[in-house]
């Protein structure tokens, strides 16, 4: 069933457990992470995101995922993931997104919640959800050289919730996106701090790399929606390998891309605590 983030963030707050975000660039992803939600009875939160549609146009890709999502018999949050644009995010929501995460984190704090603020308006217009972003994902630091200087601090998060009315909030703690060169350094009083603080569901972006206890730890002082992407690639990538290091046909290669992103996600989700959450 097609929900939007409120109906599956608040219970996972609640209950201490996260919903994973898996991006979806063709409908193999799709079928790898719908069906792998169906077996382990848990929520779920697919989509796109803005650096993604040169490999999955919206118009094309967004058709099957809100119908994948509508027969889904667990809920399932369509989700645009960092939209940079307010024109691309209007795209999604028209397209029957029932979520969008706005990212104005690059630019002007000021600017970034009178922008976030006005696309918050609009979506809780049409019954969808919105996230944003604060703070710096994408510059983590190793243990050896760790720094909170542009890491989320409670002020920030609480000036930027109160000004913008958003669902969820990405904060950054020392995670990246993409793969990581080293062991990144979290900063997990940092987030405790901040979920003391606001009671707005937290997200952790840059989830793939990180290691269980990472994650673990990050779920239990108040993370809800954990961003997967770069992982499912790296599952699909060694299936494809396999298969063609057996000489397998394009069909059957598919097939082996497929269950192996399943299983990469059906892990995920085990690990986050969402399994039979829905």
């Amino acid at each position: 069933m097609l929900v939007n983030l409120n109906e599956v963030l608040k219970k996972a707050q609640k209950e201490h457990y996260a919903v994973g975000l898996f991006n979806t660039t063709d409908t193999d992803m799709l079928e790898a992470v719908i069906s792998a939600a169906e077996e382990l009875n848990s929520p779920v939160i697919l989509g796109t995101a803005e650096v993604l549609l040169p490999y999955g146009e919206l118009k094309l890709i967004a058709p099957s995922i809100i119908a994948a999502a509508k027969r889904a018999s667990i809920p399932v949050v369509v989700h645009y993931d960092h939209g940079l644009t307010f024109e691309r995010c209007m795209e999604a929501l028209k397209l029957g997104f029932s979520s969008i995460m706005f990212d104005g984190s690059a630019g002007d704090s000021n600017m970034n919640m009178a922008e976030t603020r006005e696309v918050v308006r609009i979506a809780h217009a049409m019954g969808a959800t919105v996230e944003g972003e604060i703070g710096h994902v994408g510059e983590a630091a190793t243990c050896d050289n760790a720094t909170s200087d542009r890491y989320t601090t409670v002020k920030e998060a609480k000036d930027f919730l109160d000004a913008t009315g958003v669902d969820a909030l990405a904060i950054a703690i020392g995670t990246a996106h993409g793969a990581y060169k080293a062991k990144p350094c979290l900063d997990i009083e940092r987030l405790k701090e901040i979920r003391a603080n606001v009671d707005t569901p937290l997200v952790l972006h840059g989830g793939s790399g990180l290691s269980d206890d990472d994650f673990r730890n990050t779920i239990k002082e108040g993370i809800a929606k954990v961003n997967i992407f770069t992982d499912l690639c790296v599952a699909g990538e060694n299936a494809v390998k396999q298969a063609i290091a057996e000489n397998k046909g394009y069909l059957e290669m598919r097939n082996m891309k497929v269950t192996a992103i399943k299983e990469a996600v059906k892990t995920k989700m085990r690990l986050f605590g969402s399994e039979n959450k829905a």
